[in-house]
């Protein structure tokens, strides 16, 4: 018998910077630089709000023993690019 799958999540998680002035490039590289066990970084895109301050928009897929909490939390902690962090969808894989 094969062993069951792990369970896992698609998560995209949004990204927003501090200003215009934000080195965005620097900010996806900090962003994908967290490395935990059943966190794997997928695509990104930036996405234009306004006032030529464009937002990460990343997909990362985790394991259900993953806590998103703890990644969103360690992700505001890049304090010098992220002013904060918002979940815009979650699917189970």
């Amino acid at each position: 018998m094969a062993p069951k799958p792990t369970p896992k999540t698609v998560v995209t998680l949004s990204v927003s910077p501090w200003d215009a002035d934000t080195d965005m490039d620097a900010l996806k590289a900090a962003v994908v630089a967290i490395v935990k066990p059943g966190l794997v970084w997928g695509s990104s895109t930036f996405v234009d709000i306004g006032y030529g301050i464009r937002k990460l928009q990343q997909t990362l897929v985790i394991e259900d023993s993953v806590s998103l909490d703890d990644i969103q939390a360690e992700v505001e902690e890049l304090e010098d690019f992220v002013q904060s962090t918002d979940v815009v969808a979650m699917q189970k894989l």
